[in-house]
């Protein structure tokens, strides 16, 4: 590539990148969903800026290979043999029941059999890319949801040997030539061989050499030319670079090198997947989607549903929450990267033609389009039903309470409160709406009860007219000054003792006459504050005056703020106000202690 080329080529790849990354994600649709409207919008179907993205998709496609060394390195070996049942099991299910569907589906509606058995191959593989970059941006790769879909995308991997060999067979001019299968097969079991018997005695012992040289981007060119040699070994046999990568990770998992390993490779895992997302979004064919749009979306939403059905059916036989069983199923009933490289060897083989291929290509690609869609629909209506539905069914409050003491919110914070209270003798009425959380409490002598604070007549039943004090420790800011405007009007004579999750919570609870409120942080912060001043030199004593001081000036210094809240230049002018003057009582103090000092070490003259 001429080098005028290459760099209009970055720049507009991190410009898209850099513009729908961000939109996509104000917009609530995610990072992905913003690359492959990225890829679509540079591509040959939108602004051509780029006219041929298979070369980028093969470039990026390098991208998942490094997250798939990534992953490797969270799953020690141990962890990993503990996989090996859902992985060779479940994996296999949605694998070979999904692809035995879509063929059988196939070949009732008039579809030669190998053009259906390689389609249905191709169509029941998943993206790796989508699903694991989804469950990290959500935080799930440790639920059982997340361990779910890995162990299924690395049953996909592991079946890309296979798959590869069987397609040139499917074609009737290399039937009798079935010879090379066996020999790939040995090939392979001999690659995966070397890597971990090398990764067991050789890795660890260059890596330690590598890092001896006590420099740094030698030891970040070395993490990635450990992937990208795996990688190459495992292509040279025909078999999964990340498969490769993956397996060189868990050989890592238990190294010391591990964190740095992941630090180095980070940054190029992040910017690679960007890139192959974009090129699968300029790699949709939308003359094929122009052509023939009703056979595009009944092929598309067909394996969708088909997918769909077999992967929903196994989540309700898996241990799997019902809450996690929309992410199970979305992420793995699309299409995959690897679909395009079963349709590609097949157009090489002479099993399908090219229509075809571009065709299924197109519904892959779309798949994964729509799949960060999906999740969100899901997120947005069917995740809240399923938590209501998930819930344990428990009544509202309705037994007339009379205890002194009522607990809004039986969170962190709520719980200390209470404990500290049970543990000296009074037993708080506490309402909550977390059923589970109640029915263990109960169990312990607890008064716990489902109910919304927030409703005047369940707290009536509470005891709200008899009680002496309400903890309004509920999390929701909302809801924490609706209990507590309601409190204050119809239930004049109950103390309010509440948690304030920010200062701007601390102003609405001002502003209500509530006077007893501590920020949820604050006193923690200060007791870390103290710590560290021990730590420095201070004695204990000096550090808690300090932090007692610091405490109480803050508390002022908030007293005469609130007034002002809403108007920004008073407020501004009030904080600086306040720092000043603490500065001006800490100097004092500093002083006066080294005075302190000073006198304590001076010893008069021996007469």
């Amino acid at each position: 590539m001429e080098h005028g080329s290459w760099l209009t080529g970055t720049l507009v790849y991190l410009a898209a990148a850099v513009i729908a990354v961000p939109l996509a994600k104000f917009l609530g649709l995610g990072s992905i969903i913003g690359y492959l409207g990225a890829g679509i919008l540079i591509g040959p179907w939108g602004l051509k800026f780029v006219t041929d993205p298979q070369d980028m998709l093969y470039f990026a496609e390098f991208g998942v290979v490094l997250m798939l060394f990534l992953v490797g390195l969270e799953l020690e070996p141990r962890r990993l043999w503990q996989l090996r049942k859902p992985i060779f099991g479940w994996g296999s299910v949605q694998l070979f029941g999904s692809a035995a569907l879509i063929m059988a589906a196939a070949v009732l509606a008039g579809v030669d059999w190998r053009l259906a058995l390689v389609a249905a191959l191709g169509l029941g593989m998943s993206s790796t890319a989508i699903g694991l970059s989804a469950l990290n941006e959500r935080n799930l790769m440790g639920t059982t949801s997340g361990q779910s879909v890995l162990s299924v995308a690395l049953l996909q991997d592991v079946a890309a040997i296979p798959i590869l060999a069987l397609v040139p067979l499917l074609a009737t001019a290399q039937v009798a030539n079935s010879g090379g299968g066996w020999l790939g097969a040995a090939k392979a079991i001999g690659v995966i061989a070397a890597i971990i018997l090398g990764g067991r005695l050789l890795l660890r012992p260059a890596l330690r050499w590598i890092a001896r040289s006590d420099t740094p981007e030698i030891f970040t060119a070395a993490s990635l030319l450990l992937v990208v040699a795996t990688a190459a070994l495992m292509q040279a046999v025909g078999l999964s670079m990340a498969l490769g990568a993956f397996l060189a990770g868990v050989l890592l998992a238990e190294s010391e090198y591990r964190r740095e390993l992941e630090t180095d490779i980070e940054p190029f895992k992040g910017l690679l997947l960007g890139l192959f997302f974009i090129a699968v979004g300029m790699s949709i064919d939308f003359a094929v989607v122009l052509n023939q749009p009703g056979l595009v979306a009944a092929v598309v939403l067909g394996f969708l549903l088909v997918k769909a059905l077999v992967l929903w059916a196994m989540s309700r036989v898996m241990p799997l929450p019902l809450q996690e069983r929309p992410v199970f199923v979305i992420l793995l009933a699309q299409g995959g990267e690897f679909g395009f490289v079963v349709f590609q060897t097949a157009l090489g083989a002479k099993v399908i033609d090219a229509a075809t291929s571009s065709l299924l290509v197109a519904a892959v690609a779309i798949s994964m389009l729509l799949t960060p869609l999906l999740l969100v629909a899901a997120d947005r209506w069917l995740a809240p039903r399923l938590a209501a539905r998930g819930q344990t069914k428990m009544d509202e409050i309705s037994e007339p309470q009379d205890a002194p003491v009522i607990i809004a919110g039986l969170g962190r914070y709520g719980q200390i409160v209470g404990r500290m209270l049970f543990a000296n003798g009074i037993t708080p009425t506490v309402l909550d709406h977390d059923a589970e959380q109640i029915e263990a409490l109960r169990k312990f002598g607890w008064l716990c009860f489902y109910g919304d604070a927030t409703r005047l007549d369940l707290m009536r039943t509470a005891g709200a007219h008899k009680a002496r004090v309400l903890v309004l420790a509920i999390d929701d800011v909302e809801q924490s000054v609706e209990v507590a405007k309601m409190v204050r009007e119809h239930f004049p004579q109950l103390t309010i003792v509440a948690r304030a999750r920010n200062v701007t919570h601390y102003f609405q609870l001002r502003e209500l006459g509530v006077t007893m409120i501590e920020r949820e942080t604050f006193d923690s912060a200060l007791m870390s504050a103290r710590s560290t001043l021990e730590t420095m030199g201070w004695q204990p004593h000096q550090a808690r005056n300090l932090a007692l001081r610091f405490r109480r000036h803050n508390i002022e210094q908030l007293d005469k703020m609130a007034p002002h809240r809403k108007d920004q230049a008073k407020l501004i002018a009030a904080a600086k106000q306040g720092r000043q003057q603490l500065e001006e009582l800490f100097a004092q103090e500093r002083q006066e202690a080294d005075e302190r000092r000073a006198r304590a070490s001076w010893n008069p003259p021996v007469a």
